[in-house]
């Protein structure tokens, strides 16, 4: 083949280069090895080899999330391509802009069955925004360019583009930039003039306003943070965030109630439910949220801007309607409410701090040095030492009774922060998006919030540490159970522990070190404080094992099919501080 003419795989590089990427988070097989040889002759986008193809996407997820940039994923046919699959539905579910690329078999052998053969397209159609087969040469640049728009436009999420091996071995095309084929469920739009108008109406007559914040407005860049932080301020709103809008408005701020739903704070759950205004902004009322449907903050004219107009009215019958981007929503009822002044709400947020008072959240450390160690006490104290050193940090959790507490207790006043799996759940998601964020940003402190179990789904993924000398910190909660299922099973299965205990688990110390690490233990009180400082003093990867208390539960928490003030509270809280009535320590 001539030098002059470029084949498949380095169209596809020089179209990922245009588009502006810069890593590729993958693993080589047969069907992709064209584009592998076209990688290693030119050095402008970098490739990390992560060890499993499910890490490789959530490694992407979370450089996107903390870049807001679109993570890239190359793997191979077949295999490589089903076993992506799970990390495409946690970024579908989160919304976030992931294009992955997948080696296919030649056109010539689709349908018969050919080694490593997969319907990736068949496969990956619910998993995915949109998805792609590049049948001839000639559409292979304007479909990669049209994949990077359909994972950023509207609600984010995974594109996979499904690449035969004739394809990227061939010779193609490199065809110019052209506007890309618009397709009508791409919504890009405003908010109506007509619904901010009744909007502002709303937030100057209520007497018990709450905003309700989601991940959209982090979606929706910088801007939307900063915009929500300014109408919060001039209208005096509470203001309440799901799991994944944390860092959007920062934490430690008085206006802030903490996050709400199922491990919620006793305040945002009852300011939920007692509010006569909800303003949801750039969140879709999952059920970890509302809850009890029926029961869903039953008084409240209810306000929901949103991008994808899809989610509006989908669960959650609502009042008015704000479809468009969020950051341009916020903007516009901040332009709306203009000089208003901040409507007198105090007697709302007396009864707030009366909510406040219970201290859902609160525990008791027994500080004897010998004294076990509770999994609230260990993340409190890695926040509060986090915070003495200043550094801008990156949290990544995997999925169970520690990532409640993260949420709980590792406190965020900046958005892109907080990398968690959400919707999808996915245990194993902790340890390569800290991969994925710590190759975002090299010079952060990166570290990842796990547990035991969810930790040894990717364990794989220290070796992809290892050989880039990605300083990541893993601080693993160990409880030796699969917490958050050791806690249903004690609440609602008669503490029938069924196959919910670990009993044979790793040395982590040791396994840090056969990882080419560093491995620290903490037993008890006396050592927690020691192992911290020398787990963020090293400058490279470290695992924690912190030996936390076994049968700790994770409260507050509204069971299954409750309403948002039907609280289960824990040992460590006191409802009559709030005057709240007090029935087997449920709030009713």
């Amino acid at each position: 083949m001539s030098k002059d003419v470029l084949t498949g795989a380095e169209v596809l590089l020089r179209v990922l280069d245009e588009l502006g990427v810069e890593v590729i988070f993958g693993y080589p097989g047969g069907a992709v090895l064209p584009i592998y040889d076209a990688l290693f002759k030119q050095e402008r986008i970098r490739h990390i080899l992560v060890r499993h193809e499910q890490a490789a996407v959530h490694a992407a997820e979370a450089y996107a999330r903390s870049t807001g940039k679109t993570g890239v994923v190359l793997v191979t046919s077949g295999p490589g391509a089903t076993n992506a699959v799970t990390g495409l539905v946690d970024a579908l579910l989160d919304s976030i802009p992931v294009v992955c690329l997948a080696g296919q078999v030649p056109t010539k052998l689709i349908g018969n069955d050919a080694f490593q053969e997969a319907d990736t397209t068949g496969i990956t159609r619910p998993a995915t925004k949109h998805n792609y087969l590049v049948r001839d040469a000639g559409s292979l640049a304007p479909i990669i360019r049209e994949a990077f728009y359909v994972a950023q436009s509207g609600r984010p999420g995974p594109v996979l583009v499904d690449l035969p091996k004739d394809i990227t071995v061939g010779s193609a095309p490199l065809t110019p930039a052209t506007a890309s084929r618009l397709k009508s469920s791409r919504f890009k739009g405003k908010a109506s003039s007509e619904g901010i108008k009744r909007t502002i109406e709303a937030m100057k007559s209520a007497k018990k306003p709450l905003f309700y914040t989601g991940g959209g407005i982090i979606n929706s860049g910088p801007e939307a943070s900063t915009l929500l932080r300014t109408l919060a301020r001039k209208t005096g709103f509470p203001v309440t965030s799901t799991l994944m809008g944390l860092g959007a408005f920062p934490s430690p701020d008085p206006q802030f109630l903490g996050m709400l739903g199922m491990h919620g704070s006793v305040e945002a759950n009852m300011a939920t439910h007692g509010c006569d205004l909800l303003i949801a902004l750039g969140t879709r009322f999952d059920d970890r949220v509302t809850g009890r449907v029926d029961a869903f903050s039953p008084d409240s004219f209810k306000v929901h801007a949103d991008i994808d107009p899809s989610q509006i009215d989908k669960i959650i019958s609502v009042d008015v309607r704000l479809e468009g981007d969020v950051g341009e929503t916020l903007s516009a009822l901040l332009e709306a409410w203009g000089d208003t002044p901040a409507p007198d709400l105090t007697m709302w947020w007396k009864q707030i701090a009366s909510w406040r008072s219970v201290d859902g959240f609160g525990f008791t450390q027994d500080m004897t040095p010998s004294a076990v160690i509770r999994p609230q006490y260990a993340i409190k104290r890695l926040y509060e030492l986090v915070q003495e050193r200043g550094r801008d940090t990156f949290v990544s959790t995997e999925v169970g009774q520690h990532q409640m507490w993260a949420a709980q207790h590792f406190q965020f006043d900046k958005p892109n922060r907080w990398l968690t799996s959400g919707g999808l759940g996915t245990m194993g998601y902790g340890l390569p998006a800290a991969v994925g964020a710590q190759v975002a940003h090299p010079d952060a402190l990166v570290i990842d919030i796990a547990g035991e179990a969810s930790t040894l789904m990717n364990i794989q993924e220290l070796g992809t540490i290892a050989q880039y000398r990605l300083p990541v910190k893993v601080f693993i909660l160990n409880n030796h159970y699969m917490g958050m299922v050791r806690q249903w099973q004690e609440l609602l299965h008669g503490s029938r522990y069924s196959q919910s205990y670990s009993e044979a688990l790793p040395d982590f110390v040791k396994l840090a070190e056969a990882f080419h690490g560093t491995g620290l233990r903490a037993t008890t009180v006396g050592e927690l404080d020691n192992v911290i400082h020398a787990m963020l003093d090293h400058d490279g990867p470290v695992i924690a094992d912190i030996c936390v208390a076994e049968n700790e539960n994770c409260y507050p928490m509204i069971p299954s099919g409750a309403a948002h003030n039907q609280i289960l509270l824990g040992p460590d809280q006191d409802t009559a501080a709030a005057g709240l009535t007090e029935e087997g320590k449920m709030l009713v």
